[in-house]
């Protein structure tokens, strides 16, 4: 399995809404080695970072596009996944029974929910509130979400096993298709070997390492 080394950070460089500032990112081990196996076209640059201490686990991707489409029909699980976005999903073990799933658009809006092999998704499970914290921003070349998820909430979910986290990262691109429809490019960190996109599977996930 692929593995991402996640730093140690001090607790103490935080700002007052508990995500880390830039000075703090630089330190992170940078992850870019993402790929759409899916399509030949080449994709736009991904840079995600990872750190954590005994609180949280700090999350930041920065997607190297300005082209960002967001449904804004409404607000539901449907709009977002019509969207724009950026993913991250956690599991116990490899037989995915359960598996979490966090998919977040640039108007900040959490897709959260709790899922079964085959597909099998519980819209009605949500992460807990306090546990999570999610912001965007951009700017002339790019886009950003990063965020924080408390250490306790994950350790509630039996996802830290031997300081490791069985996690999946990912991005979903939409492009405007000759049809005048948004059609979407799947991106991800591993490569499931799959014929379709798929990233509801085992063979999608890989290891953070919590460093200490």
């Amino acid at each position: 399995m692929k593995e991402y080394q996640v730093i140690l950070a001090d607790k103490n460089l935080k700002n007052n809404k508990q995500i880390l500032d830039l000075s703090l990112w630089e330190k992170a081990n940078c992850l870019t080695d993402f790929c759409s196996p899916w399509k030949k076209d080449p994709v736009s640059k991904i840079e995600f970072r990872a750190l954590w201490d005994l609180d949280n686990l700090y999350f930041n991707f920065r997607v190297f596009d300005t082209d960002v489409y967001i449904d804004q029909e409404d607000g539901s699980f449907d709009s977002i996944g019509n969207s724009d976005r950026v993913e991250l999903f956690f599991r116990t073990n490899d037989s995915l029974n359960p598996y979490y799933c966090l998919e977040i658009d640039t108007a900040v809006r959490i897709m959260d929910f709790k899922a079964y092999p085959e597909r099998n998704f519980d819209y009605d499970w949500k992460w807990p509130k306090k546990e999570i914290e999610v912001t965007t921003s951009k700017d002339d070349i790019s886009f950003t979400v990063q965020g924080r998820i408390s250490i306790q909430s994950l350790r509630d979910l039996n996802l830290i096993q031997n300081n490791t986290i069985e996690a999946g990262v990912y991005r979903a691109k939409f492009s405007l298709a000759q049809n005048l429809q948004y059609e979407p490019t799947w991106i991800s960190w591993v490569n499931p070997n799959t014929e379709k996109p798929n990233f509801h599977i085992a063979s999608s996930f890989g290891k953070f390492v919590l460093v200490e």
